[in-house]
């Protein structure tokens, strides 16, 4: 099978996994957001990421110590600051509901997260066919998740939701559905500034699917304290604690780790999915990834009954929204 194929495949099963992830936090009713947080929070990013790096990664330790420090601290850095856009992530939809939150954000996070490191390392195929090609897909993504987004407000008009009237606290939201944005395209930001890494594993005998672990594992880490800080103080301010122990609540462990497994088990397929889709791969794959989760966690609201009561008109504004990122996803493997 052609990689560029193979890639395109693993980015779908990425897509489907991540926009799953959080399905389960709909069985957590007696935890609230920051228990199911901060518990995922740990599988995901605390103890699967050094498992798995040191199960793949032969002579981890000489991995590191033959890289430049700075490699290390830019993509450590990079995952600091994604774990501080979850945080803005809260409060997007504290501000302008979930629907415009999440639809502005990976908008943002699928453009910033390719046109950067189209600019920063492949300057030179800006211009190109396939770099046109990038750059028409970024669009049609952003142009897709407008309309997504234009249908999750009128669902919630419909549903009797709406947006605090005060114009300032809207604008409020929508800078931090800006920064969160920003923030979330620093996953691929950070692991397009670790080639360096790729290469010290690869000589230290693992393999090229493997790789990407070697990057990961750093991103990952110093993502995790800022999504630990933000959960620890939440618990704290709700007086949450006490639904770790409650009655029943055993299998909520569980769940939140099966979050973590969809969740970490995409981020590792995205990883090896960019290196087969050639040398545009993670300009390209990051879009891609980014439609197919919101197309994705747009099918999952339907099937869980979200659009309940909104009326058609709602839902044939998002299913038009779903063709045009398919779209959009024809282009950018074209230019795969």
């Amino acid at each position: 099978m052609d990689n560029a194929v193979a890639g395109i495949i693993l980015l779908v099963i990425a897509g489907v996994m991540n926009g799953s992830f959080t399905l389960p936090m709909k069985f957590t009713r007696q935890w609230a957001w920051e228990n199911t947080w901060l518990v995922w929070t740990i599988w995901a990013l605390v103890i699967f990421p050094p498992v798995m790096t040191l199960a793949t990664v032969p002579e981890l330790h000489a991995v590191y110590a033959s890289v430049a420090s700075d490699v290390i601290v830019t993509v450590a850095a990079c995952g600091a600051g994604w774990g501080i856009s979850q945080v803005f992530f809260g409060l997007a939809v504290e501000s302008v509901g979930i629907a415009l939150a999440f639809s502005v954000i990976l908008g943002i996070s699928a453009a910033v997260g390719s046109v950067v490191p189209l600019i920063r390392s492949h300057r030179e195929q800006i211009f190109t066919t396939a770099g046109l090609e990038v750059l028409g897909g970024v669009t049609l993504v952003i142009v897709g998740v407008g309309i997504c987004a234009a249908a999750g407000r009128r669902r919630e008009a419909a549903q009797g939701q709406s947006l605090d009237s005060n114009k300032a606290s809207v604008m409020r939201g929508l800078l931090y559905c800006v920064i969160s944005g920003v923030g979330s395209a620093l996953v691929n930001i950070g692991f397009t500034s670790g080639p360096a890494l790729l290469e010290a594993a690869e000589r230290s005998g693992a393999s090229k699917q493997w790789a990407p672990n070697a990057i990961w594992l750093p991103l990952m880490l110093a993502g995790a304290i800022p999504n630990l800080i933000y959960c620890i103080y939440l618990v704290r301010k709700n007086r949450t604690g006490n639904r770790f122990t409650k009655h029943a609540t055993g299998s909520y462990y569980i769940l939140a780790g099966i979050m973590a497994v969809f969740w970490f088990g995409s981020t590792l397929m995205y990883g090896i999915a960019a290196g087969d889709l050639g040398l545009l791969g993670t300009v390209l794959g990051w879009p891609l990834f980014m439609s197919l989760i919101v197309i994705t966690a747009s099918i999952w609201g339907v099937l869980t009954g979200e659009w309940k009561g909104s009326g058609k008109r709602p839902l044939q504004i998002m299913y038009g929204g779903i063709a045009v990122l398919i779209l959009a996803i024809i282009v950018l493997s074209r230019a795969s």
